[in-house]
């Protein structure tokens, strides 16, 4: 059996009302994109607010680290990076859609 989170994150259960106030230009770019990957307007909103709310809590990660670890940390971040050819010569080519 599926958990409750699971359940509220796909939209089997729903009890909690979330009203925000749009501009028809948003509410119409919004429909859109759902309409194209075949979800609700609610359906999209709701998916990707909790997506990107959890990008935002994935990025406040904390380092817990003794002085020397620390500065060998940062002397790593510091240090230039390593010599990569391939990734140069990636960086190098024109994006096919610049050509």
């Amino acid at each position: 059996m599926p958990s409750p989170k699971s359940q509220e994150a796909s939209g089997q259960t729903r009890g909690i009302n979330i009203n925000i106030r749009a501009q028809r230009n948003q509410r119409d770019l919004i429909d859109q994109a759902a309409e194209i990957l075949g979800k609700t307007r609610s359906d999209f909103m709701l998916e990707t607010a909790c997506r990107e709310a959890e990008d935002v809590l994935l990025d406040q990660r904390v380092f817990v680290l003794g002085a020397e670890k620390f500065a060998t940390f940062q002397a790593l971040l510091d240090a230039p990076p390593a010599d990569n050819p391939r990734l140069r010569a990636l960086l190098a080519t024109t994006a096919p859609w610049e050509t």
